[in-house]
């Protein structure tokens, strides 16, 4: 392969994903592949440098096999924001320019953040609070997960998912509708539970996709399954309207 594809092990593979970086990953060890798949891919890494182009023997790496569902056939992969955007097993020439393409318009469709001036009654006019109004979902973990739905002002939706769960994927497209329409009510929020651990073990999460909804710092929904549009939408517009009671002090 090309100097403009990074050969990656386990570890590596784990940062890269968690760059938040359009990437397209060979799973493979370079047997198996068809030629003209191999001379697009090169290419592809040569001229795309917004995306990053990598690597991985799955026979070496077992871990990042297991993760992903990957056997002893060639697997490409595309991935971006903590989420498989495309996958082709045994992959042909003409899927690359495809995958390619699918990244490109993941990362246009991105969450979309716009600053909106807020102003309390006990805030001066020249010193506005400014909160964040999200239009898509949120990869949020470990580290983030404090702030981002534990210390939100917005009551918030947290999806337990991960990238090999059939469900999980069928869902997505909802809480991205869902998203768009309850922006500024509410926030949603998504957690890969193979890349945030210490997350899914806090909350016990057994199966996935798990749906949790907090509001003030308070669980007042939590199941497991992937539910109907319908379903969510009303359960949201319950969360919003949810008046949740102050937890008396220790």
């Amino acid at each position: 392969m090309s100097a403009a594809i990074q050969i990656v092990d386990d570890a590596q593979l784990d940062i890269l994903l968690k760059s938040g970086k359009p990437t397209l990953i060979l799973f493979s060890d370079g047997s198996g592949l068809r030629s003209e798949f191999v001379t697009a891919f090169k290419q592809a890494a040569a001229e795309q440098q917004q995306i990053v182009f990598a690597q991985l023997d799955p026979a070496q790496n077992p871990g990042a096999a297991a993760r992903f569902g990957v056997d002893s056939k060639p697997l490409l992969l595309a991935w971006y924001h903590g989420e498989e955007v495309a996958r082709r097993l045994r992959p042909w020439g003409s899927d690359v320019p495809l995958a390619v393409e699918m990244l490109q318009n993941a990362v246009k469709s991105a969450p979309i953040t716009q600053p909106v001036e807020q102003e309390k009654k006990d805030k001066p006019m020249h010193n506005p609070e400014k909160t964040v109004v999200l239009n898509k979902p949120l990869n949020v973990t470990d580290a983030t997960f404090q702030q981002e739905v534990l210390e939100s002002d917005l009551p918030v939706v947290v999806d337990f998912w991960a990238a090999w769960c059939g469900p999980c994927r069928m869902v997505a497209p909802i809480f991205d509708k869902l998203a768009g329409e309850f922006a500024g009510k509410l926030k949603i929020v998504k957690v890969n539970v193979d890349e945030n651990p210490a997350l899914s073990q806090s909350f016990r999460v057994m199966s996935i996709p798990t749906i949790m909804m907090i509001k003030q710092r308070t669980i007042v929904f939590n199941q497991a399954g992937a539910l109907p549009e319908p379903v969510l939408r009303d359960l949201f517009k319950q969360l919003v309207e949810l008046e949740v009671k102050p937890q008396p002090a220790n």
